[in-house]
């Protein structure tokens, strides 16, 4: 399907303040940086809409990619301390005292669903969600969901999220150990949004309109060497967004026509050309 419109475009990079959008300020506690940039970049996606504000409800589906999940030092330090017997790994230790010695509250900040959950609870998204991880081929995943569920009538509007958490410990670590390694000290945390609808209802509303799209797999033999991913795309980012690229690139360009392909790790091949409207 291509008959598909972004009605409205958001974006964040690096730190941002999440307090103005949530419906209860107490659900901070409850939220990991990744949380934090998924509910901003959606926010400001349904502003740029002229939908802040008003609950989506049913007719509204969510379809995100997440990041590599995160996870702190210290919380990991404290973990492996409390699960260490004569300097060694324990099961008994790990359960008897490792697990307490971290803040059960951490684990709902790392989770991969989390960033759905909080974007759902503070929009009032009560539609089909769909939710994979952790690179921007998945969100090329993502993006055919959301046109499926447009192109069948299962929802009016579907908000295509990609989100990544990657200036962490644990995201940094596992870059530097991939084969071939990740650049660790190009990645940036981002998440960008795209609100999409079908071009028969929304066409004088469009900021873009979605030309043409492609998604094939071609499977990884996990005893062999990886394969570096291929990213190629016509707007100048900040560094390496993960699964946040495609929807940020689309939110910072100029109108004209963009192009994005991507050949990712796990064997994604997903490209995408867009008609950027002014």
């Amino acid at each position: 399907m291509t008959g598909v419109v972004a009605t409205g475009l958001g974006q964040v990079t690096g730190a941002c303040d999440v307090r103005p959008y949530l419906r209860s300020p107490k659900m901070r506690k409850f939220m990991g940086p990744q949380d934090a940039l998924a509910v901003v970049a959606v926010a400001r996606a349904l502003e740029a809409a002229g939908r802040h504000g008003a609950g989506l409800g049913e007719r509204a589906g969510l379809f995100i990619a997440v990041g590599h999940l995160p996870f702190e030092q210290e919380d990991i330090d404290r973990l492996l301390e409390g699960s260490l017997v004569d300097g060694a790994f324990s099961m008994p230790a790990f359960a008897g005292a490792g697990y307490h010695a971290v803040n059960p509250l951490v684990t709902f900040r790392c989770l991969s669903n989390m960033p759905a959950f909080h974007a759902s609870v503070n929009f009032d998204i009560q539609g089909p969600s769909f939710v994979t991880y952790p690179g921007p081929g998945q969100l090329y995943a993502a993006l055919e969901e959301a046109c499926a569920a447009l192109d069948e009538g299962r929802v009016d509007t579907a908000l295509l999220v990609g989100v990544a958490h990657q200036q962490n410990f644990l995201v940094q670590q596992h870059a530097r150990r991939l084969v071939p390694p990740a650049p660790a000290e190009r990645l940036v945390d981002a998440a960008g949004c795209l609100v999409l609808e079908r071009a028969a209802d929304a066409a004088a509303r469009a900021r873009a309109r979605l030309v043409e799209w492609s998604l094939t797999y071609d499977p990884v033999h996990p005893f062999e060497e990886g394969r570096a991913p291929e990213e190629r795309l016509d707007v100048l980012l900040p560094g390496e967004l993960g699964a946040a690229s495609l929807p940020v690139a689309l939110a910072l360009a100029p109108a004209g026509r963009l192009e994005h392909e991507v050949r990712a790790r796990d064997g994604h091949h997903g490209r995408s050309a867009w008609e950027v409207l002014a």
